[in-house]
């Protein structure tokens, strides 16, 4: 039997090596850091184990952490240098950069479990601890899995065929896509495009189902255009299906494809693709050296090219992207090889998209100078609006503010938000991941809350109310594992 007068084990009895390697491993986060900074000095304190460059064990072992990220060992030394110059030379708030731009186009780690939001033309899609659930219109039969047409007012769960762990998604106006925890990916909806990716079927698949094409091929991520699909494997190659009328399919040629086929070129050529985004009529494919390939069809000037339409491919740039964002008039990015990390805008900038101060189109990416001052970790623009989301949580809006999918109540007298502001209707949140779709946006916060604003006529935010826009962020209600809805609880701020 246990002697009841020994103390209980204390962390601080181990080794200092021991706790480093505490510290350095396993799932802990920048604010799992800092909270053991602050609350126990042990941890705070300076220990013979770091070099003298560290003000605490904590300090070093969030440098640690920094140099295992993957997008921080693909920056050259002197961007890393200027990366932890931008952060104040605190490690912390660098790994808090870096895990925050790894969940804004993934799952986001929250404290009510993982989760991703993914918006379409009139519904939304949410995962939640690898179960996906929608809500709102599922006209087209997208998620329609009683083959109805009524809108959903509240999350329901979207059945697969046998149990299936969900590990990202993709909406685009009448089909989605989901990538599973084994790589496997299910598709849904409208195929009469041949989006879907289920051969010469061209009619409305009802319920999730598998890419048979894809059997065997594991991916990470999937893209979903306007009638087309880009599949992403973990080897890092591109498979494309769908309409390709404009040659958003980067096959050479403008030939449809009903079912995924690899990009050829990029097999030839060596390139490892790291991250895909696909526009209404173009795709871009992020590779391992930073450089972003398009093709496509872009008459508002997206693709960063007086030629704007093209079948091949064109490297826009050779800077390291640390996220990328598009759709329909203009496309967006974040460059982590500047002193600071910079959103760069270029396309069309009708109603201030773009959000210089005006409604100039940019054939060339160009500097956001009026975000300067703040990291952004994520970007995501549709339909005329865009949205920044910082390393601390706040969202930055500017665009079309029709129908309040902007978030802003103060319209004034005009729908154009020529300049980002921020939106203080979610600033006492830590928002860690947004989504916006033709009329409506939805956003998660690090608390696992989900927020929704702007054009609810088909009840893709919630129960509808008196009117069918809501001009403010309003929070949604979660679904429960038991598949029942309820309204949550409050979980704090």
């Amino acid at each position: 039997m246990a002697d009841s007068s020994e103390r209980p084990f204390c962390i601080g009895d181990l080794p200092a090596h021991l706790i480093l390697e505490i510290l350095s491993s396993g799932q802990l986060c920048a604010s799992d850091l800092a909270c053991f900074e602050t609350t126990c000095r042990m941890f705070s304190g300076v220990h013979a184990l770091e070099p003298i460059q560290f003000l605490s064990i904590v300090e070093f072992a969030a440098c640690r952490h920094c140099e295992d990220n993957s997008i921080f060992s693909s920056l050259p030394p002197d961007a890393r240098s200027k990366l932890l110059r931008r952060c104040g030379d605190n490690w912390k708030k660098v790994l808090r950069f870096l895990q925050s731009v790894e969940q804004s186009f993934s799952s986001v780690k929250t404290s009510a479990g993982e989760m991703q939001i993914a918006t379409g033309k009139y519904h939304t899609l949410l995962v939640h601890d690898m179960s996906v659930y929608f809500c709102g219109s599922s006209l087209s039969g997208l998620l329609d899995h009683d083959r109805e047409t009524k809108p959903f007012a509240a999350f329901s769960r979207i059945d697969f065929p046998s149990p299936s762990r969900v590990a990202h998604i993709s909406a685009s106006h009448n089909h989605a896509a989901f990538v599973l925890q084994s790589g496997e990916v299910f598709t849904c909806g409208d195929n009469s495009s041949f989006c879907c990716g289920h051969g010469e079927v061209s009619r409305i698949v009802f319920r999730p189902t598998a890419v048979e094409t894809m059997k065997g091929i594991p991916c990470k991520q999937v893209a979903t255009g306007i009638n087309f699909t880009v599949f992403l494997t973990l080897q890092g190659q591109v498979y494309t299906c769908g309409s390709n009328e404009h040659g958003q399919l980067g096959h050479g040629d403008t030939s449809d494809r009903p079912v995924p086929t690899v990009i050829e070129l990029f097999e030839e050529q060596g390139h490892h693709i790291v991250q895909i985004a696909a526009g209404a009529s173009y795709t871009l494919a992020v590779t391992d050296d930073g450089t972003v390939h398009s093709f496509g069809s872009a008459p508002t000037f997206a693709l960063a090219m007086k030629n704007n339409t093209i079948n091949l491919y064109h490297a826009v740039s050779s800077h390291l992207r640390a996220g990328i964002s598009i759709y329909f008039e203009f496309l967006l990015e974040m460059n982590m090889q500047w002193h600071s990390i910079q959103v760069y805008t270029w396309g069309r900038g009708y109603c201030g998209a773009l959000g210089h101060g005006d409604e100039i189109n940019k054939t060339s990416p160009e500097l956001l100078t009026s975000m300067k001052c703040n990291m952004a970790v994520q970007v995501f623009a549709r339909k005329r609006k865009t949205f920044v989301v910082t390393d601390e949580g706040l969202v930055f809006a500017f665009g079309w503010m029709c129908f309040g999918s902007l978030g802003l109540s103060d319209r004034g007298s005009s729908d154009k938000v020529m300049e980002p502001r921020l939106l203080s209707g979610l600033s006492s949140h830590r928002v860690s991941q947004i989504s916006t779709g033709a009329y409506h946006t939805v956003a998660v916060t690090n608390r696992g809350r989900v927020f929704g604003f702007g054009d609810n006529e088909k009840t893709q935010i919630g129960p509808a109310q008196a009117l069918s826009n809501y001009l403010e962020p309003t929070e949604m209600a979660l679904p429960l594992h038991n598949n029942t809805v309820e309204d949550s609880p409050p979980l704090g701020s």
